[in-house]
């Protein structure tokens, strides 16, 4: 499983960090940074929440 992010959707509220902070976080800047892109598999339910509360769809998840 891949997490991706469209950059241009992306408002940094940071909901998705809540969910997976051990996959993602925000910078300084408030811009979304994925620490690993690749989901390891104990990981998937945080990644599917992390995508799910994103109130702009900024998120996707992939086999």
């Amino acid at each position: 499983m891949r997490v991706s992010v469209d950059r241009d959707r992306c408002e940094g509220y940071g909901l998705c960090v809540e969910e997976a902070s051990h996959l993602m976080h925000l910078d300084d800047d408030g811009e979304l940074v994925l620490d690993r892109a690749d989901v390891p598999p104990e990981s998937s339910d945080a990644a599917e929440a992390a995508v799910r509360v994103c109130p702009v769809a900024a998120l996707r998840v992939s086999a």
